[in-house]
């Protein structure tokens, strides 16, 4: 069993055995738990450490665990929050900007399911396949580098900003060092971009659907993101002109490469094209480019970034390491030239100063080592696994939905429910069922043009879970659809 799943199930047998002892008793001991319950000491220590972060056992070096004392309903008085109902919603004067972020997309990823249930919610890679040894050692040898926990420059360590050049310009050096921002992952820079580009009560144009990360950063930032449709070549240009010329955006943040949640990439034409209607706006292009590094075995050869073909500015590119190793190595990179770059270093030092230095060795380590391009072929051809995996059980078990596009790249298979499905009801039955989805309502900046589903085939433990994630999914549909 996984060490995440065992570590969940053993904290809530004990959490429900709570009852049997008296405030002070002492419980058993790790070893007398390790015997009864077949896991690991170091099972035993998290599981008792989770009880521990909830209040409800004390633990005692040397001495072991014992039942915390229960609060008293006399003690601490219950407050009356509903003030902050009217101070977290009133405006105080010029155009009324929503306050409300709207994050439930987000969490819906981020939440761990309950013990038994299958992930197919989640948006990072499976711990088998994340590349743990390779990044204990890289941290382990960035700690030791030279200068390693001082202070590093505010716009991230020059070999790295050196090797993120590299990564996003393309052999043709299209990148210079002096263009790339280091940041906190892929999320921070997203908001990072918003901000730096766009006041609050500014439209901003996403694709429709997107990832809800970015409209929930967008709301978060004050500003109305703006739907613009995307098709099997990714983003309508025809109507982005449009949206532009309607909304007066300045800003168009799209997914160029295997987008979220559709799994589409922007044909060679319309590449140009959103290029080109955001200079005749005299708008900027936020390229988010999280997926460049999960394509799949045997895909076609990556177009180059956007950015790597624009001299003028008009594109910001965002890239992250996160989604191919662990959602814990939070580095990633924005590129810019001109004022927009001197506005995003002055945006992300006011929010955060900069990114931690070991974690930015840790990065350089990682990447120059022989095992990274391991890693890399790895992850291709599991992901490539996974997905027919995957797609050869949702076509089994699930003959009413509809997959229209299969990816070359990311991790995610966008499923399109029939015509009137209640996707929340749908979501809690397919938790009755052991498996987590992610509904898609909140990937829609406006109306849902139809009732969706996506499904991560990076999350789960293997194709045989993937499979088995399907069948109950199956139960659940039978349920909800019947």
């Amino acid at each position: 069993m996984h060490e995440r799943n065992s570590v969940a199930e053993l904290a809530q047998v004990l959490r429900d055995e709570l009852n049997r002892y008296r405030e002070g008793e002492k419980l058993p001991s790790s070893r007398a738990l390790v015997e009864r319950f077949h896991v690991s000491p170091v099972t035993v220590t998290r599981a008792l450490a989770a009880l521990a972060a909830e209040g409800l056992v004390v633990t005692r070096p040397g001495a072991g665990a014992y039942r915390a004392a229960r609060p008293h309903s006399g003690g601490r008085r219950a407050g009356d929050t509903s003030w902050q109902e009217v101070a977290l919603s009133a405006e105080t004067g010029g155009e009324y900007i929503p306050r409300s972020i709207g994050a439930s997309g987000v969490l819906a990823t981020l939440a761990v399911p309950p013990p038994g249930a299958i992930e197919l919610n989640g948006g990072y890679l499976h711990s088998d396949l994340q590349p743990e040894r390779a990044m204990s050692a890289a941290l382990a040898r960035a700690g030791r580098r030279p200068g390693a926990w001082d202070r590093p420059p505010v716009d991230g360590v020059g070999e790295l900003r050196a090797w993120f050049a590299r990564e996003i310009g393309g052999p043709a050096g299209a990148v210079a060092a002096g263009d790339v921002l280091v940041t906190a992952g892929g999320q921070s820079a997203l908001t990072v971009a918003l901000r730096a580009l766009a006041p609050p009560g500014a439209p901003v144009l996403v694709e429709s659907p997107t990832y809800p990360g970015v409209l929930a950063a967008a709301r978060a930032c004050g500003q109305r993101p703006v739907p613009v449709p995307v098709d099997a070549q990714g983003v309508r240009t025809d109507l982005l002109a449009a949206a532009f010329r309607a909304s007066g955006a300045r800003v168009f943040v799209c997914q160029p490469l295997f987008q979220n949640p559709t799994g589409t990439m922007l044909g060679a034409e319309r590449r140009r094209e959103v290029v080109q209607a955001a200079r005749a706006a005299g708008a900027f292009v936020v390229e988010d480019d999280f997926a460049r590094r999960l394509v799949h075995e045997g895909a076609p050869p990556l177009p180059p970034t956007l950015c790597a073909d624009d001299p003028d500015g008009i594109v910001v590119h965002v890239a992250s390491l996160t989604k191919v190793t662990s959602p814990s190595m939070r580095v990633g990179a924005l590129v810019a030239r001109g004022p927009a770059l001197e506005r995003l270093r002055d945006t992300q030092v006011v929010d955060s100063f900069f990114v931690p230095r070991p974690l930015q060795e840790a990065v350089l380590e990682l990447v120059g080592s022989p095992a990274w391009p391991r890693h890399l072929r790895t992850v291709a051809a599991q992901l490539r696994a996974r997905r027919e995996a995957l797609l050869t059980a949702v076509r089994q078990e699930l003959p009413e939905v509809t997959v229209d596009h299969v990816p070359s790249g990311g991790c995610f298979l966008w499923l399109r429910l029939p015509d009137g499905t209640d996707e929340n009801a749908l979501l809690a039955a397919a938790l009755r069922a052991g498996v987590a989805t992610a509904p898609g309502r909140p990937y829609f900046a406006a109306e849902a043009t139809g009732a969706y589903l996506r499904l991560s085939f990076a999350a789960a433990a293997g194709p045989a879970e993937l499979a088995e994630g399907a069948a109950r999914l199956r139960t659940a549909c039978a349920e909800v659809l019947a």
